[in-house]
């Protein structure tokens, strides 16, 4: 399967088979991807009224298991454990593996080709109405979590920039816990998060998701969490993406930082290296189980980081 001049070719392709149709129809700019001119196109309102689109129309089952391919062999050999409660949303948690851009750019394709294609990007902007921008902020253009151990959750939070596209390859049915919620209309204080009264004030869309499913969000101004898992495994793909308004943002990145720092990077020094250990994932393949450690073996104070989706 060629992916030359950086343009991928499901963008070529229809609808697949047995996916949800295109909401802007099957003969639509979506499948003439090289056509698409994303400021003329309108865009789909549910992105504004619940926060999110399902967009599995985007791309056939071939790619799909490209994607689902390259996403296991990273995180059998590149997963690392972090865990933490950040201050910045609320005290939510992040217990979850998870898989950084650096190594996903040095020992995949599929993913680091995928982000670039100007083709996907277009045809994004057909969803959102708008130009779909490269994430101004490397490390978090394109990672991977999983979440394996019963309680593992993505928990309640806004991102920095405007879009991600989050490509599902693996996800528990949704008794337990195979579903996303979000709170559209929301806006950000990283000083004072105040969760709650969102919660009463706004609906809250709970989206049940199966394999093979993609999905994507406006995930500025929507509060949202994956619930915790209770049973089976959720492995997924998150692409960030920036409208033009971002660009001019003063954006502060100590709340992705937290969750996607290198972990050589984070461990104080003089810490002894049985800091980092190892421990099963649930699956046949090992891998590191690691999270912010002080000298004296506790964890780190979480008070003062934060992350994004």
């Amino acid at each position: 399967m060629s992916m030359a001049h950086g343009r991928h070719p499901f963008i070529l392709a229809g609808a697949p088979r047995g996916s949800e149709p295109s909401p802007h129809g099957a003969n639509t700019p979506v499948a003439r991807g090289p056509h698409v001119r994303p400021c003329s196109l309108v865009k789909d309102q549910r992105l504004l009224t619940q926060g999110f689109v399902k967009t599995g129309f985007l791309a056939p089952y071939d790619v799909k298991k490209l994607v689902a391919q390259e996403t296991e062999s990273l995180i059998s050999r590149h997963a690392v454990r972090r865990e933490g409660e950040f201050a910045e949303t609320g005290g939510t948690p992040r217990p979850m593996h998870n898989v950084r851009r650096a190594e996903i750019a040095e020992y995949g394709r599929i993913l680091p080709l995928l982000y670039s294609s100007p083709g996907l990007r277009e045809a994004l902007a057909v969803v959102a109405g708008e130009d779909v921008l490269e994430f101004p902020y490397p490390p978090k253009q394109f990672v991977i979590t999983e979440l394996t151990q019963s309680g593992d959750t993505h928990g309640w939070h806004w991102d920095d920039y405007s879009f991600a596209l989050v490509w599902v390859i693996d996800c528990p049915p949704v008794e337990r816990g195979g579903f996303v919620q979000c709170v559209p209309r929301t806006e950000w204080d990283k000083e004072n998060p105040q969760l709650h009264p969102h919660f009463v004030s706004r609906p809250i869309h709970s989206v049940e998701l199966r394999p093979g499913d993609l999905y994507f969000l406006r995930s500025d101004t929507t509060l949202h969490r994956v619930y915790p898992v209770t049973g089976g495994r959720r492995l997924i793909v998150s692409m960030g993406y920036a409208a033009r308004r971002d660009l001019a943002k003063s954006l502060s990145h100590e709340t992705m930082d937290a969750l996607w720092a290198d972990p050589a990077d984070s461990r104080p020094a003089a810490c002894d290296p049985a800091a980092r250990d190892t421990a099963s994932r649930g699956t046949e393949q090992e891998s590191s189980q690691w999270r912010p450690t002080s000298c004296g073996g506790t964890p780190e104070s979480p008070g003062s980081s934060s992350t994004t989706t």
